[in-house]
């Protein structure tokens, strides 16, 4: 079960009337709901003093259906965020190196089951490893490659993004086995980038660019990308992070020209529209996987935390009749979260330039899909 905490978004109004009852429930329909949450949004945004933008986009089975952003893209530039600005999305990332996976296997290049070593030899050298503890595609992409979260090469998230599959085959001696492959749910961010560098050799082609020609092109996502093009600068939100109760612009900033090895598992960056493209193909709006796969895909392999389960890139609830499936992603300067409600599909994606919020919006997504779902299908496109 969710975690139960209290409402941040009123859910029913009330009129009155002159017969018995007294007071007779309204039914919350789409515009009643969005506004409440757009004050929501506004509320926090001014009683925040870090100076800070969310943007955030709402998304019924093919259209998006209210979008909107409020607060500074960049406070020191007195740029105002708008449903173009820029963020980046940190381990959302995972949800398009899984969505890739199950392509390829589409595809026939590789199967599921397949020891990763078959593609990347590498991976023998990490710690620990032999015949006994062989890890397989399903394995990293489900975390139960039983790899710790992250490697203990000290330089390992720095570096350029030209270099990150060196720096992953670098960290690769340095990563060790918390528990043996396929037992356990162990969150591991090397183990996802391992899981994109053996996609990039099983296609024969770059990793990005097959994010791209597979992904963000078909579904026309076109502020996503890995490295965000010159022209597109002015639409970056500034990162705003805090150390020690300073806030620090820096690391953010600096960030933007690499993370070592930090690519198929936190690398994109995005906007809140796109994002809710990349649920419609999660739901099979867009037809880029088949329903087996996406079923595949949504399906808890392992349990996660609580009663959460952790599919193939995505984290899955299933309570009161719904079946919640969502990622969230945080790094230096930004927050992301990206939710959707599978039996009602409609969606939420929101995204912030402040690396301490990302419980908070969860709490705000989960909260809102608890209410759309319960519409009836007459909603109107709006935003």
């Amino acid at each position: 079960m969710l975690k139960k905490i209290a409402l941040l978004i009123p859910l029913i109004s009330f009129v009155h009337c002159k017969n018995p009852p007294a007071r007779q429930a309204v039914k919350p329909d789409l515009k009643s709901i969005m506004t409440d949450f757009d004050h929501t949004i506004q509320k926090y945004i001014n009683s925040d003093s870090t100076q800070q933008s969310i943007s955030f986009a709402v998304m019924h089975k093919d259209r998006i259906l209210w979008s909107k952003a409020f607060g500074y893209a960049d406070k020191e530039n007195n740029i105002h965020a708008d449903t173009s600005t820029i963020y980046r999305t940190g381990s959302i990332s995972k949800s398009f190196t899984a969505f890739l996976m199950m392509q390829l296997v589409g595809k026939g290049l590789l199967k599921l089951n397949d020891p990763v070593e078959s593609y990347l030899p590498e991976i023998r050298r990490l710690k620990g490893y032999n015949d006994s503890t062989k890890i397989t595609f399903l394995q990293l992409a489900t975390h139960s490659s039983g790899l710790e979260r992250e490697p203990e090469l000290a330089d390992a998230a720095d570096g350029p993004i030209s270099s990150w599959e060196q720096k992953v085959l670098a960290a690769i001696p340095e990563t060790s086995f918390e528990s043996r492959p396929g037992t356990n749910f162990n969150y591991s961010n090397i183990g996802y980038a391992i899981l994109g560098l053996a996609l990039s050799r099983a296609a024969g082609q770059p990793f990005m660019t097959l994010m791209e020609e597979n992904i963000f092109t078909p579904l026309q996502m076109n502020n996503t990308c890995y490295i965000v093009p010159p022209e597109k600068f002015t639409k970056l939100a500034k990162g705003r992070s805090k150390a020690f109760g300073q806030l620090d612009l820096a690391t953010p900033q600096r960030e933007h020209f690499g993370r070592g090895y930090k690519v198929p598992n936190g690398g994109i960056y995005s906007t809140p529209n796109d994002l809710s493209k990349f649920i419609m193909a999660e739901l099979g709006v867009f037809p880029l996987l088949n329903a087996n796969a996406l079923a595949t895909i949504q399906t808890g392999k392992l349990s996660a935390s609580g009663e959460a389960k952790y599919g193939l890139g995505l984290y899955i609830y299933a309570y009161d009749n719904k079946i919640l499936i969502h990622h969230s992603g945080s790094v230096a300067g930004y927050s992301a979260e990206m939710d959707f409600e599978k039996n009602s599909e409609y969606g939420v994606a929101i995204m912030c330039n402040y690396n301490t919020v990302g419980e908070m919006l969860g709490f705000y997504a989960q909260q809102l899909l608890d209410q759309l779902s319960a519409l009836d299908d007459t909603a109107a496109p709006h935003g």
